[in-house]
C-alpha cells in the first residue's frame, strides 16, 4: 500500500510539471528564443591589436570586451552575445540583425568624441570639409566618400575643446521638431567646461561642431548657456544612427585597433528553412522510434510514447523559462542534441522494459520483477548517462560558440530523462505490474510465466 502511494505521489508531480511546462512553453515559436542560425542574423570575428606604442594586457582585453557589450546592447539587438576566443579575438552574434554594415560600422568605430568651437576654426579647407561633411549627412550622399578629419592634411588644424571623455551617460530622445536625438550627461570636469563655452557662444549665437572618429555629426546653434550639462545631439539622425552614437558614446573610446577578421550573415529564410528541415528529421526519426516501440513491445511501447510525449513538453517548458531569462537561444546544433536525447530516452525506457522480462523470466512475481527491474535498470541507464554527460559537460566548458548549444541540450535532456523515468515510467510499469499486467502478460510482450503473488 505505502509503495502504492509513492507511485500515486510520483505521477502527481510529473503530472504538474507536465502541465506548469506546458503553459509556459505554448506557442513554442513565442516562447523559446531562436538562435542566430535559425532567426537570422549577423555573425562576426573581431580581432583587437594594442594601439602605437601600448601592449595589450589583460585590462585592456577586458575593458574592449566590455565596450562591445555594452556598444552591442546600446544598439537594440536582441539575444545577442560576445565571446572571447583566445587571446585577443572575440566572437559576436546578433540576431535578427538587418543592417549588417551599420552594425558592423558600429562594433569597429574606435569611438573617439570631439566638441569643437566652430569659429576657432582658422584653416579653410577644415571649415569647408566640416560643411561638406554636414551637408552630406542631410543628404543621399555618402559620408564616406569624404575626407575625415583624422587624415591629412586636416589633422592638427583645429582643436577641440572637450572630448568625450566627460560624458557620463547618453540616451536616444527626440528633439524638439520629433525627430530622433540623443540626449547626453557630464561630468562635473564637463559641465563647467560646457557652461563656460556655452554662455561665451550663446551671445553670438555660435554652433558646436559634434565630431565622432574624424566625422562631423552635428553643428547645433548654441541659443542659451546651458549650465547643467545636460545636453540634446540633434541633427538628421535616423533611429538606428542615435541608437548607434548613444552605445558609442555611453561606452567611450575603444582602447585598442579593432579589426574585423569574418564576418557572416545569415538570411531569415535560410535560417527558418533549416529550422524546419531539423524538425523534420526529428519527427521522421521519433516516428521510427515509435513504430519499433509498439511493435517490439505492445503495450510496453504504447507506454513509451507517454514517456516520449512528457521527456518532449517538460523539455520544451524548460527551455522557455530558460529563454525568458536571456540563458538559452535555440540553434541548430541545440536542436541535434535535442534529438539525440531522444534517443537516449527511448533507451531508458528499453532498459526498463528488458529489465523487466528478463525478471519474469526468470521466475519472480509480475510485482517483485517490476520493483527490481525498474530500480536496476535506472541504475544502469544512470551509469551509461554519467559517460554521455561527462562528454557533454567537457564540450560545454571547452567549446564556444554554438558547440555550446548542442551540450547544453544534451546535458538538459540526460537530465529530464531521468526526471520522467523515475516519476512516470518506473511508477506506472510498477503498478501496471500489481494489476493488467498479471492478467493479460501477452498485451505487454512479457511471458506469462510470471506469478500474480
Amino acid at each position: 500500500m505505502e509503495s502504492r502511494s509513492r507511485n500515486i505521489i510520483a505521477l502527481v508531480v510529473i503530472a504538474v510539471l507536465a502541465a506548469v511546462s506546458l503553459w509556459q512553453v505554448w506557442p513554442p515559436s513565442e516562447k523559446i528564443t531562436q538562435g542566430l542560425d535559425i532567426k537570422g542574423g549577423l555573425s562576426v570575428i573581431l580581432s583587437a591589436e594594442p594601439l602605437s606604442g601600448q601592449t595589450m594586457s589583460e585590462d585592456t582585453m577586458q575593458r574592449v570586451e566590455d565596450i562591445l557589450v555594452e556598444r552591442v546592447n546600446g544598439f537594440g539587438v536582441s539575444e545577442a552575445t560576445v565571446q572571447r576566443q583566445g587571446q585577443t579575438a572575440f566572437l559576436i552574434q546578433l540576431p535578427g540583425v538587418d543592417n549588417a554594415q551599420e552594425a558592423l560600422k558600429l562594433l569597429g568605430e574606435p569611438g573617439k568624441l570631439e566638441f569643437i568651437d566652430f569659429s576657432s576654426i582658422t584653416d579653410t579647407a577644415t571649415a569647408g570639409l566640416i560643411l561638406q561633411q554636414l551637408e552630406a549627412r542631410s543628404s543621399t550622399e555618402p559620408t564616406a566618400t569624404l575626407p575625415k578629419l583624422t587624415d591629412e592634411p586636416y589633422v592638427g588644424t583645429y582643436e577641440a575643446f572637450m572630448t568625450g571623455e566627460v560624458i557620463t551617460d547618453a540616451q536616444i530622445s527626440t528633439d524638439q521638431y520629433g525627430n530622433p536625438s540623443v540626449s547626453v550627461t557630464m561630468s562635473k570636469t564637463g559641465v563647467e567646461k560646457w557652461a563656460e563655452v556655452t554662455t561665451r557662444l550663446s551671445a553670438s549665437q555660435g554652433q558646436v561642431v559634434i565630431v565622432l572618429d574624424g566625422i562631423a555629426k552635428s553643428a547645433p546653434a548654441v541659443q542659451e548657456p546651458i549650465l547643467t550639462g545636460d545636453t540634446e545631439i540633434s541633427g538628421t539622425f535616423t533611429v538606428d544612427e542615435a541608437k548607434a552614437l548613444s552605445a558609442v558614446l555611453q561606452s567611450g573610446a575603444m582602447p585598442a585597433d579593432i579589426e574585423i577578421d569574418e564576418s557572416r550573415v545569415v538570411g531569415p529564410t535560410l535560417g527558418q528553412d533549416s529550422l524546419n528541415q531539423g524538425l523534420l528529421a526529428g519527427l521522421i526519426g521519433l516516428a521510427f522510434v515509435a513504430a519499433f516501440m509498439a511493435l517490439y513491445y505492445r503495450g510496453l511501447g504504447v507506454l513509451s510514447w507517454v514517456s516520449l510525449a512528457l521527456y518532449g513538453v517538460i523539455f520544451g517548458g524548460v527551455l522557455a523559462v530558460l529563454s525568458s531569462l536571456n540563458i538559452f537561444s535555440m540553434t541548430l546544433p541545440g536542436i541535434a542534441g535535442i534529438i539525440l536525447t531522444i534517443g537516449v530516452a527511448a533507451d531508458t525506457s528499453i532498459l526498463i522494459f528488458e529489465r523487466l522480462k528478463e525478471e519474469v523470466e526468470a521466475g519472480k512475481t509480475y510485482r517483485s520483477a517490476a520493483k527490481s527491474g525498474v530500480r536496476h535498470a535506472i541504475a544502469t541507464s544512470i551509469d551509461a548517462d554519467v559517460v554521455t554527460l561527462v562528454s557533454a559537460l567537457a564540450l560545454w566548458f571547452l567549446a564556444i560558440g554554438p558547440v555550446k548549444g548542442f551540450a547544453f541540450t544534451l546535458i538538459l535532456g540526460i537530465i529530464i530523462d531521468l526526471v520522467v523515468a523515475i516519476l512516470f515510467t518506473g511508477p506506472v510499469v510498477r503498478m501496471l505490474a500489481e494489476g493488467l499486467m498479471t492478467k493479460t502478460p501477452a498485451l505487454f510482450g512479457v511471458k506469462g510465466g510470471g506469478q500474480r503473488g
